[in-house]
């Protein structure tokens, strides 16, 4: 069965508008308390999700489907998507759903779960969500009338996952002395973030707290991290950390006000670690579009970089696989798996700014251990997604750019897995070239796919 309502990071799209409407929210509700019902307790899940509008008329949708098939909805609120994750296994719950369209504007929203152990459910599973999604078989199961489940609001959840990564800190270090400016993007990090690094000790200027249930990533955070940098400059901060929406990811400025994105994040980690002996079977794990600067720092250093596809779900299954610990994705998303379960944000800078305190060097300097090579992401809206082995003309051109760019460089052409975009991205030594390449595969697509 292919995948209808899934992507790479749960189901996603326009608020009130299919899938992403009241409807699919309620099923979706029954089918993951069906799929992870008990039977030797009522079944818990855990329901969290970040700060869109849209998110009261789903947050109330799951939690009915839920209590229909017999089970117990518990709401944490406006929480990062790894609070879910860390909750839902430290509460022992049986699932957990998190509310979120990560990165994207408000009028998006997106459902995502993870299962007892904090782990995002693996494609096979989400195809048998799709199929009770899609199907009629669900009423069937409901429970009876006696059973109906309740639901529960978790009023310390924000204060559990708060001491959870105050505890992921080193305890020998403190923040003392450093100044931070925390940009929360109006999202579900607004409360917790600033909180984390002020306890620490941290001089805090904290940024997008004042989430209005439209503003969330408008102009700040992660994908817009412009506002950050500036603020860093005029308050002179050693460091600015910018989160996304559900704040499973970070980008963070030096106190230059100059961006240092999640390739150069690993490799400043992963050197550290080399260096001390601490990167379990000397591994990093990455996506497909991760820089080759990253591959050419951590083998410099003794390490190897292990390749997954594109989705932080992958990196987990890799280092699953292989029993790697570290890895992540250029977009900000790292993973500390001796530490926990998924991307987490807030637990990535705290990590960085570990290796700052410890190697007593600014964040401007432990970024040279990495060159970048040239590289060019284009990102083309789409109105289909036509399998990329059938466009015959966008093949063609690939090939034949892929053979003028030899071994010195790679070519990446993907849709995204969330929004309705198809993205192109190029290295090479030379940036003039490799974006005029990029721009014929783009021009390929417009002229054999009519965008």
């Amino acid at each position: 069965m292919s995948r209808q309502l899934f992507g790479t990071d749960g189901i996603r799209g326009k608020a009130n508008v299919y899938p992403m409407v009241p409807e699919v929210a309620l099923k979706l509700g029954m089918s993951i308390a069906y799929t992870f019902r008990q039977a030797k307790h009522r079944s818990r899940f855990l329901i969290g999700k970040d700060t869109r509008l849209s998110c009261y008329m789903f947050e109330q949708a799951l939690a009915a489907g839920i209590c229909a098939m017999g089970g117990e909805a518990l709401l944490v609120g406006p929480l990062p998507s790894p609070a879910i994750a860390f909750l839902t296994r430290d509460m022992r719950a049986d699932a957990g759903a998190v509310i979120s369209a990560s990165h994207n504007p408000f009028n998006d929203n997106g459902i995502k779960f993870f299962d007892s152990e904090g782990y995002k459910l693996p494609d096979e599973l989400e195809l048998q969500l799709e199929e009770l999604v899609l199907g009629d078989q669900l009423a069937t199961f409901a429970a009876g009338d006696a059973e109906i489940g309740r639901t529960r609001r978790i009023e310390d959840a924000a204060g559990r996952y708060i001491v959870f990564l105050k505890r992921s800190f080193p305890r020998e270090l403190s923040l003392e002395g450093l100044r931070v400016v925390v940009d929360c993007a109006n999202g579900a990090a607004y409360k917790v973030a600033p909180t984390v690094f002020y306890e620490l000790g941290a001089d805090v200027e904290p940024l997008g707290v004042s989430p209005n249930g439209l503003n969330i990533n408008h102009e700040n955070g992660a994908v817009s991290p412009a506002a950050m940098a500036r603020r860093v400059k005029e308050v002179g901060a050693h460091i600015g950390v910018a989160l996304d929406g559900d704040a499973d990811r970070c980008i963070l400025v030096d106190e230059s006000g100059s961006v240092v994105d999640g390739d150069e994040l690993m490799a400043i980690v992963a050197s550290h670690r080399l260096q001390h002996g601490s990167l379990v079977k000397n591994t990093v794990v990455a996506t497909l579009m991760s820089n080759l600067g990253l591959d050419i720092a951590v083998e410099r250093h003794g390490g190897q970089v292990v390749k997954t596809a594109v989705g932080d779900r992958y990196v987990i299954a890799e280092m699953l696989r292989g029993g790697y610990e570290f890895g992540g994705e250029q977009s900000g998303h790292l993973i500390f798996h001796d530490l926990t379960s998924t991307g987490d944000g807030i637990l990535s800078a705290l990590q960085v700014l570990a290796v700052m305190l410890r190697e007593q060097k600014p964040l401007s300097e432990l970024r040279r251990v990495m060159e970048r090579l040239p590289q060019v992401l284009v990102n083309l809206k789409v109105r289909d997604k036509p399998p990329l082995e059938t466009l015959t003309k966008v093949n063609g051109c690939i090939a034949r750019i892929e053979g003028a760019l030899g071994r010195t460089g790679r070519v990446v052409v993907r849709y995204s897995g969330t929004e309705a975009k198809v993205r192109i991205m190029l290295e090479g030594p030379d940036q003039s070239r490799i974006e005029s390449f990029a721009d014929e595969i783009a021009d390929a697509f417009r002229n054999e796919i009519g965008l």
